[in-house]
């Protein structure tokens, strides 16, 4: 059953005018594009224009609807991995039946559902749509944001790209970054390098240790992926640095691996470690999407389609929801694949039954009639998450 099959070259038309502005989260002056060029897509179609809430020189847009209680946050953002350019190494096409363009699964396509799903809906007293301009950075400037708005919510609806053949996303691991400053003596390393304490040797010493603090059984992984050490190719380091991305799929798993990070202990004598953490992000756990992933299937099965769930490894806004207590459902976006890599592509044909489905779904919760499937308001998630027996990733 599509809704929005007459609708199609409009929302085409609408994500080549978003993907052909190239948003990098980096570059300030192309989000500033970027927010306009979103902002006017979004205000054509629902009639109304976003406020633009700055923060640290990048603007996020939001929409509220009507005077009833806020329920609903629908949540996605504009900007995107790609440096300005791209779009002239992979420029935007529609190709046997397939977009391509950078950003277009990634998630400008979940945008363009979000504004044409509301543009339809009869009424959307109780909804918010938030679009940030820095999420494939961690969401610095506006996670508190996404927080706030997400805080006593029925329910959060994030349009980020679905997983593998337009799977849903239950479940996503916690995101966390962190630094291990190594502190040494400087030296001439020709003169007397027996003066110096060697920084870079030490922090060789801590990656070791680092690295086995992954625990593959319960899916933590614990990468170092960037070092820095020296002044001087003749000189004794002085100061090291290691960068270590983690990933865990519990809270309980995060604390430990950052606890056990601050209690590292130097082997060489004379050095010193501090750690830091620059981006923490919680795990969206199963429990957040559990009731919400139920209604979906039970929505798109009166549709005349079936539902999968997933647990993946990215981090989202989804998971800053999941943590503010609001009951999420992620990757309600695009079908497609290649998120951040050259084959980046959204399949046209799913788009009309998916914009259908955030329709229905936005029905139910707001307390209209879908289908064949009766509403719940006051929703309250229970029971357990499912998925599709494949292990996260």
């Amino acid at each position: 059953m599509d809704d929005f099959t007459a609708a199609l070259p409009a929302m085409l038309a609408d994500l080549e005018t978003l993907v052909t502005c190239e948003t990098p989260s980096a570059d300030l002056a192309a989000l500033a594009k970027g927010a306009e060029v979103t902002a006017e897509v979004g205000t054509r179609l629902l009639g109304t224009p976003p406020e633009r809430i700055t923060v640290g020189g990048r603007t996020h847009l939001r929409w509220d609807f009507g005077d009833a209680p806020a329920r609903v946050l629908l949540l996605g953002h504009y900007d995107t991995v790609w440096p300005i350019g791209t779009l002239e190494r992979i420029p935007w096409s529609v190709t046997g039946g397939v977009v391509r363009g950078p950003g277009c699964f990634d998630m400008k396509a979940g945008l363009v559902m979000i504004f044409h799903a509301l543009a339809a809906l009869p009424d959307r007293a109780g909804i918010t749509v938030l679009v940030n301009a820095d999420e494939e950075i961690g969401s610095p400037t506006s996670g508190a944001l996404v927080e706030e708005n997400a805080r006593g919510r029925t329910a959060a609806l994030v349009l980020e790209p679905s997983a593998d053949g337009g799977a849903l996303k239950i479940a996503r691991k916690g995101v966390a970054r962190h630094t291990v400053e190594v502190r040494g003596r400087a030296a001439h390393a020709g003169l007397e390098p027996e003066r110096g304490i060697n920084a870079l040797v030490e922090a060789a010493h801590q990656v070791q240790v680092i690295a086995a603090l992954a625990d593959p059984g319960v899916g933590t992984t614990v990468t170092p992926t960037m070092m820095s050490a020296g002044s001087a190719g003749n000189t004794v380091p002085a100061l090291a640095g290691v960068e270590i991305d983690v990933r865990a799929a519990t809270a309980a798993e995060q604390l430990r691996v950052e606890t056990a990070l601050a209690g590292l202990r130097p082997r060489t004598p004379g050095a010193s470690l501090r750690s830091s953490t620059s981006v923490s992000i919680p795990p969206l756990e199963r429990a957040a999407s559990a009731g919400l992933f139920d209604l979906a299937r039970r929505v798109a099965a009166g549709r005349g389609t079936e539902l999968r769930g997933v647990a993946v490894g990215g981090g989202s806004d989804g998971n800053r929801t999941a943590a503010a207590g609001t009951p999420t459902l992620d990757g309600l976006g695009a079908v497609g694949g290649g998120a951040h890599a050259d084959d980046e592509h959204v399949v046209v044909s799913e788009l009309p039954g998916r914009t259908g489905l955030l329709v229905a779904l936005l029905s139910e919760l707001l307390g209209g009639t879908s289908g064949t499937t009766k509403s719940a308001p006051g929703f309250v998630p229970t029971g357990p998450g499912e998925d599709d027996g494949r292990p996260a990733r």
